[in-house]
Order: structure tokens, then sequence, then C-alpha cells
């Protein structure tokens, strides 16, 4: 149990631990990026499949919907017995909270690309995939990267949970210490990880800004 006089940060610790909080700092970014990135590969696609082909878009944020509003631990015990306690286990969880968001700002932002410019990229000859590829999503990209956003700030949280499989980056600090009824790794692992993820947003609003440079005036 805690006494009443521990400080809430034993520097001392966080001396003597620095390369064990490095790593999990290391392993929570991994473990972020990781889902994020297969997130986006898997959302793109169906994204623009389903606001092609509208009928597929009702079922599609269905199914990311179910798989958003499963309880993680629960999403985790239906995976262990499969793939067992192990990164992957970690990342199917993660990547399948990013589905939802990811796919939703995708479809708004192709929904929201002007029909002028559709109209003026048929005019200039360009096919289907071309005018995919060089005027609706450029257009369409403040919107997915505001997804991006929402999904990695989302994930760099929800990555805190997997410590209860053994993956969990800066969340495992906060199990040991709350375990151990030792305030430090708590107060450690939570600030920073509220910290990466105040600096996963604005790293990312840089790149939101960089990639669509005629909406700096607005």
């Amino acid at each position: 149990m805690l006494a009443a006089g521990d400080p809430w940060v034993k520097w001392s610790w966080v001396a003597d631990h620095g390369d064990a909080i490095w790593a999990a700092t290391r392993q929570h970014i991994e473990l972020t990026v990781i889902a994020v990135a297969i997130g986006l590969a898997i959302a793109l696609p169906l994204s623009v499949l389903s606001y092609r082909v509208r009928r597929f878009y009702a079922p599609l944020l269905g199914a990311t919907g179910v798989l958003y509003a499963i309880p993680s631990l629960a999403l985790f015990s239906f995976l262990i017995p499969v793939t067992g306690l192990t990164r992957l286990t970690a990342e199917i969880g993660l990547v399948s909270y990013t589905l939802l968001i990811l796919v939703r700002n995708t479809v708004t932002g192709l929904e929201g690309v002007p029909e002028d410019a559709r109209d003026a990229a048929r005019g200039m000859g360009f096919s289907p995939m071309r005018q995919l590829v060089r005027v609706e999503l450029p257009l369409a990209a403040p919107a997915i990267l505001a997804g991006v956003r929402i999904a990695t700030v989302t994930t760099i949280g929800l990555v805190t949970v997997t410590a209860l499989i053994a993956q969990g980056g800066l969340g495992a600090l906060i199990l040991n210490g709350f375990n151990r009824g030792f305030r430090t790794p708590q107060v450690v692992g939570s600030v920073l990880s509220v910290a990466l993820a105040l600096a996963a947003d604005l790293v990312l609003i840089l790149a939101e800004r960089l990639a669509t440079p005629w909406r700096a005036g607005r």
C-alpha cells in the first residue's frame, strides 16, 4: 500500500530506469504507428469502394462501428486463444479501433470534393483512377488527415490497455506501479502517454498544413 508520505515521483528511480522507460516509450510508439498505418491501408480502399458503390457504405460503417464498440478486454479475450499473448493480438485489436474513424472521415472528405473539380478532371480526359489520385484524394486530404489525427491520439490511449497482454508500452509501467503500489511508474507512464498524444497531435497538425498549403489562409 502507498504510504502517506511517499512522493509522487522518486527521481532516483527514474534515473535508474531510464533504459526501461525509453524501451516502453519506443514500444508504445511502434504499436501506435503500425496500427494506424495498417488501419489506413485497410480503410482507404474500402472507403473509396463504398464511396463509388454507395450500397456498401452503410454495411461498412456498421461493421466498423461494431468493432469500435467491442470493449478492448473482451476483444483481447476473444483473440488470445487464437493468437496468444503476442504483438499480433495487440495490433489486431488496435487496428480494429481505427477503422470506423478512418472510414468515416475518408468518405466524408470524398463527399466534400466540389463537383466542379470532378467535372474539370473529366473534361481534361482523366481516367477514374487518375481523377481519384490527382483530384479527389488531394482535396479530401484535410478530412482524411483529421481522421488520422483522431485515430492516432485514440490509439495512443488504447495501447496502454495492451499491457494486460504483456504488450503495453507505457501501459506496462502503469500496470507495474499499480501492482506494486508504487506511484512513480504510474505517474511516469501516464505523463508520457499524455505527452505522446499531444506531440503526435501537433506533428499531424503540421503535416496537414504542409500537405494542404492551399488551406493556410483559412
